[in-house]
């Protein structure tokens, strides 16, 4: 085995595919540059074959002397463990334990369209990388195998298959919660070889919807725990869900010093980019656990992405001599991954969804120039111009459209040098909207154009297009659009060619900057005093529904009184019209049950005077044997009923109501007269 560590380097990554040459040297490094343990670290002797993705220009040189296969020794899995994910959108992710499974999922993978399987010269296998799940549903363990051109729906689908659960009940841990990850290939969201997932099952009926709206809505305005484990310390961040993940990383940067192209992460999933929001991104809520080290290779990365310059100091013929001995390796100077990367566009022929468009620009933009440049916005155009523009003016920002096109020579400068600066970098985070597009192709060209006409209108766009965009030239590409909206109208301010130095395209942004924020105080102050305003104007009207509420139930409560009041009114009256009804029923029934006067002289009689309550005086005789209850009833019928009035006698004074009404008169001492006074009881 050669003792060069760049030939063991190349052979390493032409036999496993692994792209990323810090992770490549990881594997060499903890396997002591031990070519044969490091591919069986990365690929056991059951799945060993050559990657697709392998780059052409790589000649597979086999060693004179043969390796036996049981040379290829799978590392323990506490061992494997360790090693480091593809480190994709600058996120590390920890690679799935393996573990036994009680059943198993492994139907044909052939029937994928881009599954088919060939050799070539060399033996290489160009199919395409299988990838394996393990998802845990209760107590079952499922193990399915898909190539990486399938998605999310396929894997669903196979769930299905697998468990009787329907793809949209479905939720899988650990998965980002966006649709538009759905339809993408795996290939294109750098997954790990192994990945675990928890399936649960969606609690809803016919409501799908509006629960997981209901649910993501929730998680957008709550509140985020993130334990953030780093060495021997533990740091609990709180976060609300809208904020990304680059977010999160800067400030983890301010906590460990480490910055954030230096990070390597374990905890996030693997499907997600640094502009993802927290409430979006599949982790636990709202309390989730993240690991956090440093990665010592992305230095030495950086460091071999140089391009190394040899000064000579010497007269002609010392430079003779030097010449012959000197014999340095082309691939020093020729970076066959980067050369091979940038032959791939960053958006495909006659893309047909924008959103595709725009993660797969992001996707290719961090592979092909690494992770050091501001966070592209992933949506529509005019979703950008939405974030960016229509927003209250306190917190708009700067539209920037970058227009990319790999036939310029300008490119590969702007992308690394210029996007890559630290102080460009900064001022672009924090004062613009930064949305990204491929327009190498015409057909994407023109889909640009049609969504940005649609986005700003044919009155803005149509006399700036033809001339500042349509015919730019390519040596003067890629361009950076800064759209900015003043009050109501929403504008194209600037247009910067590519052709720009660091300390131009530094001092323009800065000047875009001074002119958007002076017109956007100006703006936000007349917002701030329309809005206040309204306020005074909301609560005066306010208070005016509240008087005339005020008024409305003081007028309720003085009906309702009133109606109260007649009620009561009328309730009296019919008791007291009752209540004479039942009097002068009683005093017609006594009336008709009392015996008549007797005539005077005939028989021993009595002569009753009655002295009334209001001073008047009634007599009347009556038999000496008549009943003191005749009295009384003679009294009924005058209107003066034994429950209301007291028949007092003169002498003795006795109380008659009170006494045996069977007594008769004369045994009462009532004869031959006497006078009575009758009083209210």
């Amino acid at each position: 085995m050669s003792e060069n560590r760049e030939e063991i380097l190349a052979d390493f990554q032409a036999c496993t595919g692994v792209e990323d040459v810090a992770e490549a040297i990881y594997h060499l490094d903890e396997t002591n540059w031990d070519l044969l343990r490091a591919v069986s670290r990365v690929m056991p002797p059951d799945t060993q074959s050559f990657h697709a993705q392998n780059d052409p220009d790589v000649m597979i040189v086999e060693n004179d002397v043969d390796i036996p296969p049981s040379a290829f020794k799978p590392v323990s899995s506490d061992k494997s463990l360790n090693r480091i994910g593809p480190v994709g959108n600058n996120i590390g992710h920890p690679p799935a334990k393996r573990r036994e499974f009680s059943s198993s999922s492994t139907h044909d993978i052939a029937n994928y369209p881009s599954a088919s399987t060939s050799s070539g010269p060399s033996g290489a296998s160009t199919g395409p990388k299988i990838l394996t799940f393990n998802i845990k549903y209760f107590e079952r363990a499922i193990k399915i195998m898909l190539p990486d051109s399938a998605n999310l729906s396929d894997l669903k689908q196979r769930i299905q298959a697998e468990v009787n659960v329907a793809a949209c009940k479905q939720n899988l841990s650990s998965w980002a919660r966006m649709q538009g990850y759905d339809k993408i290939p795996f290939s294109r969201l750098q997954l790990p070889q192994d990945n675990e997932l928890i399936l649960t099952v969606k609690a809803f009926t016919d409501s799908v919807t509006s629960d997981d709206e209901n649910e993501v809505t929730q998680k957008l305005s709550g509140m985020y725990t993130l334990h953030v484990k780093y060495e021997n310390k533990t740091y609990d961040l709180k976060y609300q869900g809208i904020k990304t993940i680059l977010q999160v990383k800067t400030d983890v940067y301010s906590l460990t010093d480490i910055q954030v192209r230096h990070q390597t992460w374990n905890g996030w999933p693997p499907n997600i980019d640094d502009n993802t929001m927290l409430a979006l991104s599949g982790i636990s809520y709202p309390e989730h656990e993240l690991t956090i080290r440093k990665n010592l290779q992305t230095k030495e990365r950086e460091k071999r992405s140089m391009p190394q310059i040899v000064h000579l100091d010497s007269d002609d013929d010392e430079f003779e001599d030097a010449s012959e001995n000197f014999n340095v390796d082309d691939d020093y100077f020729v970076d066959n991954e980067n050369s091979t990367r940038k032959r791939e566009p960053l958006i495909p022929d006659n893309i047909e969804d924008e959103l595709v468009g725009t993660v797969t620009f992001n996707e290719r933009f961090t592979v092909r120039y690494g992770p050091i440049h501001p966070p592209f916005f992933q949506g529509t155009v005019e979703d950008a111009l939405k974030e960016a523009c229509n927003r209250p003016a306190k917190d708009r920002k700067i539209l920037a459209i970058y227009l990319h096109h790999d036939a310029s020579v300008l490119t590969n400068v702007f992308c690394t040098q210029l996007l890559g600066y630290e102080s460009i970098m900064q001022i672009i985070e924090k004062n613009f909207v930064l949305w990204g597009w491929d327009i190498t192709f015409e057909s994407n060209k023109q889909k640009f154009l049609t969504a940005l006409q649609n986005a700003l209108g044919l009155v803005q766009l149509g006399a700036w297009a033809p001339t500042s965009l349509k015919n730019i030239p390519v040596d003067r590409l890629p361009v950076m659009v800064l759209i900015m909206k003043i009050r109501s109208a929403t504008e194209i301010f600037n247009v910067i060619n590519g052709n720009v130095g660091v300390n131009e395209l530094l001092t323009t942004l800065i000047e875009s900057v001074d002119i958007f924020s002076e017109r956007q105080t100006v703006e936000a102050k007349e917002e701030a005093d329309r809005a206040e305003r309204e306020l005074v104007k909301w609560e005066q009207d306010e208070a005016y529904r509240a008087s005339l509420e005020a008024d409305r139930k003081k007028e309720e409560t003085r009906q309702r009184q009133e109606k109260e009041e007649l009620e009561a009114r009328r309730q009296i009256e019919n008791e007291k019209a009752e209540t004479a009804a039942r009097k002068e029923a009683i005093r017609k029934e006594v009336e008709s049950r009392l015996p008549l006067e007797p005539p005077s002289g005939q028989g021993e009689q009595t002569k009753i005077r009655f002295r009334l309550p209001k001073g008047e005086n009634v007599e009347r005789r009556f038999t000496a044997d008549t009943p003191l209850r005749v009295l009384l009833d003679f009294l009924v019928v005058q209107g003066y009923p034994r429950e209301e009035y007291k028949v007092i006698s003169s002498w003795p004074r006795r109380d008659l109501t009170a006494l045996d009404e069977r007594q008769t008169l004369k045994e009462l001492k009532l004869c031959p007269q006497e006078t009575v006074i009758l009083e209210e009881r």
